[in-house]
């Protein structure tokens, strides 16, 4: 199963989707926003209108246009220093959650603390809506990696994979804590939560781009993650997470399940 997006970039308002069970989202809380495909989502979420909350460590590196943005409200502060009564506040009132937590490609990154920094954040997170206990669910978007092999899906995997899979789960700190992020989505949360529906996007090799391109999403991936890369950029993950939080045709389509998204072409989208 795939979809094909080519679209232009929303103009500046909310979703028009008329929906009871999802009412407009105009709020909307980013985790990891001064990462690479963090500025990115800020910057698309806010082009379309919604009020972004984002927690970071350094707000100067979020991009000049995005700070100067009336709406974007931050919090200065590491997620995980964080008290759970600060992250109740934090999201209350949010229709959707969407986190781009990643480790930095240092070796203090990789294997210094915090080692479980994505899924203690999913967690924590996770139970702060539930205590919120909305009238509406809330979406949670997590940003993960095609290397994560769902096991709710029949995907065929070489033992070569599987081999090196278990290594990386052994050796990796970040990769095990993408997959220990995922699991606790669809573990611990599941597919009838009432308080939380979740979606985990898998992008592949990561890439710079400044355009939108065409991009392809399958329900799992359709090559090797470790063999046979393929590239997303990371404006096009953004643009796919913001359609997730936006568009309710596209988030009943692919929510409870970890949707994998490679680019499709090189060639920009006209107007983006």
């Amino acid at each position: 199963m795939r979809t094909l997006c080519a679209r232009s970039l929303y103009p500046k308002t909310a979703s028009k989707k008329s929906n009871p069970k999802y009412p407009p989202i105009v709020k909307i809380l980013v985790n990891g926003a001064t990462g690479n495909t963090g500025r990115k989502l800020v910057a698309e979420l806010i082009n379309r209108g919604h009020h972004v909350t984002a927690i970071v460590r350094s707000p100067h590196k979020l991009p000049l246009e995005i700070r100067d943005s009336d709406q974007l409200s931050v919090i200065h502060e590491s997620v995980l220093d964080l008290s759970n009564k600060e992250i109740a506040h934090c999201v209350k009132g949010c229709g959707a959650v969407a986190s781009c937590l990643g480790h930095s490609m240092s070796a203090k990154g990789i294997w210094g603390a915090p080692r479980r920094l994505v899924a203690e954040a999913t967690r924590r997170f996770c139970r702060a809506i539930k205590k919120n206990n909305s009238n509406t669910p809330t979406k949670f978007v997590l940003m993960n990696t095609a290397g994560f092999h769902n096991p709710d899906q029949d995907q065929q995997i070489s033992f070569a994979q599987k081999f090196v899979l278990a290594l990386l789960r052994l050796t990796l700190p970040p990769h095990a804590d993408n997959e220990e992020a995922a699991n606790y989505l669809r573990r611990e949360i599941g597919q009838n939560d009432q308080s939380i529906e979740w979606a985990v996007v898998r992008p592949d090799n990561l890439t710079d781009d400044n355009r939108i391109s065409e991009y392809e999403v399958y329900d799992s991936p359709n090559r090797s993650a470790l063999f046979d890369a393929g590239e997303t950029s990371r404006i096009n993950v953004a643009h796919f997470m913001a359609d997730l939080i936006a568009d309710d045709t596209i988030w009943d389509k692919w929510r409870g399940q970890m949707p994998v998204i490679y680019n499709k072409t090189s060639n920009p989208i006209s107007g983006a």
